[in-house]
């Protein structure tokens, strides 16, 4: 009967009562401080008492969910304002300019923040049920989406995992397939395809253009005429592209601000 009376509670009360769940659940383990990196890997849960001020910092490959609050990052001029009602999806590195908007000691800002494996999502990609549309290649690698009462109930599932850790080595990697599932088949769904998928084409050829370098510097009678290594640069340009040189360059400014996620997500101002 129990399941029933939740089967017919109406969507937006549903993404409420879980909204106060996790709001709950993230202030209890939080306690009094501004983050915790806990036990469940990829996660990580944030608190604010009061605005802040524009900060920068480095958003992984993550989704950042509000339970109380607001936030807003501004990445190139855009901004993109994620709280109760709607999550932040960053699919790329990207440096960004960022602060809370709203907390306040009664009611602060609670985040749950979960960075997204990329070799997760393209296998989740593999399968035939997951029909993910593919992104138009200009739009940015971050992104707001509706927060839906079936990914707040898999966000409250991964952090309840924290009262049981014996449970953390075989049910969250369930959980967050879950998560990046729910993701898939929402309107975002394409901007992650796309990335996860640049991203695996992108690893390839790096290690491919690697293995030419050294393979070059060994023995250099195998690429020693000016045309071929011409021809290898055109090559290289013309298969990474735009898009894996914002990578490197994102990697770039990650690497000269912070190392680790610990620090570069939540340490300066992440979500």
């Amino acid at each position: 009967m129990k399941n029933l009376s939740k089967d017919l509670t109406p969507p937006q009360d549903r993404a409420q009562e879980l909204l106060k769940e996790l709001a709950r659940e993230i202030a209890f383990f939080v306690g009094s401080r501004e983050r915790l990196i806990t036990d469940v890997p990829g996660l990580l849960l944030s608190r604010r008492t009061a605005p802040t001020a524009p900060a920068s910092a480095t958003y992984e490959p993550s989704l950042a969910v509000v339970a109380q609050g607001r936030k807003q990052a501004n990445l190139g001029g855009i901004n993109f304002i994620f709280d109760q009602s709607r999550y932040l999806l960053t699919s790329l590195d990207l440096p960004v300019i960022c602060n809370v908007i709203e907390a306040s000691e009664q009611v602060p800002y609670l985040c749950f923040v979960l960075k997204l494996e990329m070799p997760a999502v393209r296998e989740l990609l593999t399968r035939e049920e997951i029909q993910a549309p593919e992104a138009p290649s200009d739009e940015p690698g971050m992104a707001t989406g509706e927060t839906t009462p079936e990914l707040l109930d898999a966000c409250c599932r991964l952090v309840d995992l924290l009262n049981s850790p014996q449970d953390i080595p075989f049910l969250s990697g369930l959980i967050q397939r879950e998560i990046i599932y729910r993701i898939l088949r929402g309107p975002e769904g394409a901007r992650l395809r796309s990335i996860a998928t640049l991203g695996d084409q992108s690893h390839r050829t790096a290690k491919a253009i690697a293995w030419v370098a050294v393979s070059s510097a060994n023995h250099p009678c195998a690429i020693s005429a000016p045309s071929a290594r011409q021809t290898l640069h055109a090559w290289s340009r013309s298969v990474i592209g735009k898009a894996l040189a914002e990578r490197v360059a994102n990697k770039h400014h990650k690497e000269q601000a912070t190392n680790g996620w610990q620090v570069s997500e939540i340490a300066i101002s992440g979500p």
